[in-house]
């Protein structure tokens, strides 16, 4: 049989463009030549425009985990009261940091799927009666596809205490939203580079405003490579405080020469399409979605098959026309789907995605669904157009 071209539809690691993987291939150069200083330099910049940031950008050599920590650690006196919203697996990762440290983390859950009830999450603040130094929250939880509303949350916060940090986790979203840390009174927002910023895994990113700087130097919880004092020090002589990985960060200058002929404001818009055309055939093929419309992820969709159709789905979808999406995690394992459309994806990928299903689910419920999620896409790209 004719084997189909690999379509990786994961919510991250993501397909890297040719292009990315040209600039990442050139010859190694020294960390400490004037070469990489000028490279550093442009893709700390050049990222500025992505995270909505007005001073330059510090670059990570890790995961995007370790960019929660960074921003935790370096924000966070031990004993410190902190609020840690947890939607999700990766909220649950914000939590499992902050056991490991002497601070005084206070759980406002969310129930899996659901978005930030801001009233609720008002109560709770006022509930707590202690000095809340940072909040700490997912832009986009990739374990359930649940978008946070971000700039009410932001607003919410410094309402509350206009000194509390806002501590925002973006991994697997930036690159793909319109975000403005001035406006939407973000302290610290993070993100890793293999989701929507299209690079393969390794680097981790982390934004930052003023307030912030001022906080990283008092703080006094031990950390020594993750201290971002380090790493924005160096920035302003155009290096980093220990080797970083050279070809990723070329990678990143290349990501952003192609955001920048692209134009920011349509690979947001791609990103929505993307979104939009795949939640309305998902639906016109009777899949249930996890999150609603208003909480929906420009970057990843959660669906619910039936019980029974949850591994064939995923296992068909590799083995016959070898597209890649993800399964759930934790106590939703076996019960959803997520397919990623962040970074180098097109609604002509998605399509892909959709056309494959219903030859599946075809198959699976022994009816005919053929054409009714393709049209259903079509029609929405057709309003985009």
């Amino acid at each position: 049989m004719y084997q189909h071209d690999s379509l990786l539809l994961a919510p991250g690691p993501t397909t890297v463009p040719r292009e990315i993987l040209e600039r990442m291939n050139l010859p190694m150069t020294g960390h400490r030549t004037k070469e990489f200083s000028q490279i550093i330099h442009q893709a700390s910049r050049d990222l500025q425009i992505i995270f909505g940031a007005k001073h330059p950008v510090a670059i990570l050599t890790s995961s995007g985990t370790s960019a929660l920590e960074a921003a935790m650690v370096n924000t966070v006196n031990p004993e410190d009261d902190i609020v840690i919203i947890v939607s999700g697996a990766f909220g649950d990762r914000f939590r499992k940091i902050a056991s490991s440290y002497p601070f005084n983390a206070h759980i406002f859950e969310v129930e899996w799927g659901k978005g930030v009830d801001l009233e609720e999450f008002e109560t709770y603040l006022n509930s707590l009666n202690v000095d809340i130094k940072a909040v700490f929250t997912q832009f986009c939880e990739t374990s359930t596809s649940v978008k946070h509303p971000i700039h009410e949350l932001g607003k919410l916060v410094k309402t509350f205490n206009p000194n509390t940090y806002f501590v925002v986790d973006g991994v697997s979203i930036i690159g793909a939203v319109q975000v403005d840390m001035e406006k939407d009174l973000i302290d610290v927002l993070v993100s890793g580079s293999q989701k929507a910023i299209m690079l393969p895994p390794g680097a981790a990113f982390v934004a930052y405003n003023d307030r912030a700087i001022e906080r990283f130097k008092e703080v006094t919880t031990s950390r020594f490579y993750l201290d971002l004092n380090k790493y924005i020090t160096s920035l302003n002589d155009d290096s980093t405080p220990f080797t970083p990985a050279v070809s990723l960060i070329r990678g990143v200058q290349a990501y952003c020469d192609l955001i920048s002929e692209e134009k920011f404001e349509n690979t947001i818009k791609r990103h929505e399409v993307c979104k939009t055309a795949v939640r309305e055939s998902l639906k016109a093929l009777d899949m249930e979605l996890l999150v609603e419309d208003q909480f929906a992820s420009p970057t990843v969709t959660a669906f619910v098959p039936n019980k029974n159709e949850v591994k064939q789905i995923k296992d068909e979808l590799l083995s016959r026309f070898n597209i890649t999406i993800a399964g759930g995690q934790q106590h939703l394992k076996g019960t959803i789907l997520r397919v990623g459309h962040m970074g180098k994806v097109s609604p002509n990928d998605m399509l892909q995605f959709i056309s494959a299903l219903e030859v599946i689910l075809t198959e699976i419920r022994e009816e005919s669904v053929l054409g009714k999620g393709v049209t259903k896409f079509q029609e929405v790209v057709n309003q985009y157009v």
